[in-house]
């Protein structure tokens, strides 16, 4: 693994406390360094798809969100650090969404892996009817002609989030398992955003609308 990492990444693409310089050994040795510090305090993927995260609450929003073949390592890490933010009560990552511990992932993520309780599952068509067995309603982000404008949808607790890939979109078998479909209306000359600032969007008004709720003391 190491070898692949040092033919594929970039200096830039390191941080700063890895202290990396130079070529050959003194660059085997930073990623050795970096991997192993990864290895030693990224928490390791947890063995259920949804349970893990679902038990890891710690007063966080019972909000989570399902990615569901996240090509770019970047966007992953991103919306870590958004979840982080916002306390989402966990992420669910899926198919080749990348997994902790990258460097690229790290990135972005700024530590965010460490602090934000996820897992995996290959298959996210069953990942969403594990949440839904479990009682949440699952909530697609996706353009289509039904879906609903997100700021006239009011979210219901628990539920969980989707995203999808940033070409394909939210998989067809997903939006027909979905509870709710949700989409960002656009106003310019583009028709979509970038997924990680999709993600962003919508999760800061789900955590506005959670804090009038908490503050109204209405049920969720």
């Amino acid at each position: 693994m190491l070898s692949f990492l040092v033919s594929s990444i970039s200096e830039a693409s390191l941080p700063p406390e890895c202290g990396f310089f130079g070529t050959g050994v003194a660059k085997h040795f930073a990623l050795e360094q970096y991997i192993s510090i990864m290895d030693q305090n990224t928490p390791q993927t947890p063995q259920g798809p949804i349970d893990t995260v679902l038990a890891a609450h710690n007063g966080r929003m019972p909000s989570y969100a399902l990615l569901d073949n996240i090509r770019s390592a970047w966007n992953v890490g991103s919306m870590f650090r958004t979840a982080d933010a916002v306390a989402l009560g966990g992420l669910c990552l899926c198919g080749m969404s990348a997994t902790p511990p990258r460097p690229d992932l790290e990135k972005t993520s700024l530590g965010a892996t460490l602090s934000v309780p996820w897992s995996y599952q290959k298959d996210s068509c069953r990942a969403v009817q594990d949440f839904q067995a479990k009682g949440l309603a699952v909530i697609a982000l996706e353009q289509t002609p039904d879906a609903t404008p997100w700021e006239d949808f009011r979210c219901p607790f628990p539920h969980v989030f989707v995203v999808g890939h940033e070409v394909q979109g939210v998989r067809p078998e997903i939006l027909t398992l979905a509870d709710e479909v949700v989409e960002i209306p656009m106003a310019g000359s583009k028709h979509s955003l970038n997924v990680a600032v999709s993600f962003g969007v919508l999760a800061f008004a789900i955590r506005r609308q959670w804090l009038i709720q908490a503050a109204s003391g209405a049920k969720p």
